[in-house]
């Protein structure tokens, strides 16, 4: 087989080749709002961060991610998707790392408790390594996209539920009080009601709602 060179006459084995991370931004929401899970890599560690690891050698993205949530945060079960590749040149002061981030959002009773992580909500975050606190203010944007769009798209509630119950989630993710009548207006046509009813508080009973 012929030996590969590019138009230059280069090897691909004559560039310098960056190190390939993989972090996950795990979003849930507590009694306090929007949180993220983080946590710190060993004893004596006084950091935290992300959970993450570097991608070994025949190991795909996806297997990467999955093991670094099962080794560093004690967490199985999930499904991130790849949020975006942070890739500025100093981004890790251990070398030239690039991080293909992920995300995924989880209710937080999946979340088994664990001395080895924090739950920090994501506008009050402690230090964090690397460009970390970047990665989280990424994944955020793009939660709150989706939640300013659609009913529970990441399905914190279960089913069925009410719709103040819808809201006070929508309200968690977003980071803000939502009028009533006005987020009624806006999933009306995306929900289905289920046709039964439930009782909150001293008020007259509340419809229940599905997504459509």
């Amino acid at each position: 087989m012929t030996e590969y060179r590019d138009s230059s006459g280069k090897r691909l084995d004559d560039y310098p080749q960056p190190s390939v991370a993989v972090d996950t931004a795990v979003l849930t929401v507590t009694r306090e709002g929007l949180a993220v899970v983080l946590v710190r890599t060993g004893e004596g560690d006084t950091e935290w961060r992300l959970p993450g690891t570097f991608l070994r050698e025949g190991e795909t993205l996806r297997a990467a991610v999955l093991r670094s949530l099962r080794v560093k945060a004690e967490i199985e079960g999930l499904r991130p998707r790849q949020l975006h590749v942070f890739d500025a040149p100093h981004r890790d002061d251990r070398g030239w790392v690039l991080s293909v981030a992920h995300v995924d959002v989880v209710r937080a009773d999946q979340l088994p408790a664990s001395e080895r992580r924090l739950l920090a909500g994501v506008d009050d975050l402690p230090d964090l390594k690397y460009d970390h606190r970047e990665i989280v203010a990424f994944a955020v944007d793009a939660l709150r996209a989706e939640y300013r769009d659609a009913p529970d798209p990441a399905g914190l509630l279960e089913t069925p539920f009410t719709m103040r119950q819808l809201r006070l989630v929508h309200e968690a993710v977003v980071g803000e009080r939502l009028l009533p009548d006005t987020f009624r207006r806006a999933m009306a046509s995306q929900l289905c009601a289920t046709g039964e009813v439930r009782v909150e508080g001293r008020g007259r009973p509340a419809e229940l709602f599905q997504r459509a």
